[in-house]
């Protein structure tokens, strides 16, 4: 055999050593084989799992004495409603929901009172403009059956002026308020410092 041949099933012998690179990367492939198969057996094998647990959980007697057991499903009989799980909720809740003609009148009542708990004029525009439109909405929207909608739309500035009286009004009286305590204060801090001096 000569040097050639001998230098070329070296070099062959040599390259046909894998590397530390090829054997990570060998590794990786194997490892993400086994996790599918893995997860594959799981997703397989899981109704037997969620088997296995009602089984233990009937054995505690988790299901013993449920509400409604034994009872007919309420309910089957009617017709399929859409809107079931609100209906449920209002019923269950005691909601009360009135028609938009009668919600309208009522926040229009407290509208005013709402409004005072408002600090800034822009919330109180905002809140304003809030009820219009759904004024006007309920107006271009009439449903049949409903009460007449008598509320009417509130003037913007007329309410802002109106609130920032109100607001006028709670402060002079606070401070009128603070002015007869002070008083009070000073007239009792006296007729004490009088009862002190006539009994020294």
């Amino acid at each position: 055999m000569s040097d050639q041949q001998r230098r070329a099933r070296s070099d062959g012998a040599r390259s046909a050593q894998p590397t530390e690179e090829s054997q990570a990367t060998d590794e990786r492939e194997r490892q993400k084989r086994s996790s599918q198969s893995a997860a594959a057996a799981r997703i397989a094998d899981q109704h037997l799992w969620v088997d296995q647990q009602i089984r233990i959980a009937m054995e505690r007697g988790d299901f013993d004495n449920l509400a409604g057991a034994g009872k007919p499903i309420a309910g089957l009989d009617k017709d399929h409603d859409p809107d079931w799980w609100l209906n449920q909720l209002i019923e269950r809740e005691r909601i009360v929901v009135l028609p938009p003609s009668v919600q309208l009148r009522k926040d229009d009542a407290v509208l005013d009172d709402a409004l005072d708990k408002l600090f800034r004029e822009d919330d109180v525009r905002r809140e304003v403009a809030d009820f219009n439109a759904r004024v006007l909405r309920a107006r271009y929207s009439p449903q049949d059956g409903q009460p007449p909608l008598v509320t009417m739309p509130r003037d913007v500035e007329e309410t802002v002026a109106e609130w920032i009286g109100r607001r006028e009004a709670r402060r002079a009286a606070s401070l009128e308020r603070r002015a007869e305590g002070s008083t009070e204060s000073a007239s009792a801090r006296r007729r004490t410092w009088w009862r002190r001096r006539r009994t020294s």
